[in-house]
């Protein structure tokens, strides 16, 4: 895929990705932890599905999960990106392996959450035929 990325700092992501997995009491799977470790983020809109895509960086998890108290609507939730708009790529927690679900930034509780992956690995394998699951 041809994505556009923001290469990180060496040693810097992991020490940020550490420090995120003790405030959320989770281990990120080690596709996202590869991909933060290598990549740090991106933001691309995606042919041919027709969609924007962002991966957050490590350092801009934790603040987008506080200040949208997303611990506390979706306990086991952990979002890592988006459409770049109101919809949010989570990590669904309250699973092993946790999957990726889509949500809305005006949603309640879990009963929203749409799936779109199985792993990070799958999402970036289909979203250029597939785009957003909604």
């Amino acid at each position: 895929m041809d994505y556009d990325v923001v290469v990180p700092a060496e040693n810097a992501n992991d020490d940020q990705l550490a420090h995120a997995e003790r405030h959320f009491g989770v281990q990120f799977p080690m596709d996202y932890r590869h991909f933060v470790s290598t990549e740090g983020s991106m933001s691309r809109f995606v042919e041919p599905a027709g969609d924007y895509l962002v991966i957050d960086s490590i350092d801009e998890v934790i603040h987008i999960n506080n200040a949208g108290y997303f611990q506390t609507r979706f306990p086991g939730a952990v979002v890592i990106g988006g459409d770049g708009s109101r919809e949010f790529l989570t990590y669904d927690f309250r699973q092993d392996p946790p999957s990726l679900v889509l949500l809305d930034v005006g949603a309640e509780d879990w009963s929203s959450a749409v799936h779109q992956a199985s792993s990070l690995t799958a999402l970036f394998e289909q979203f250029p035929e597939t785009g957003w699951q909604l």
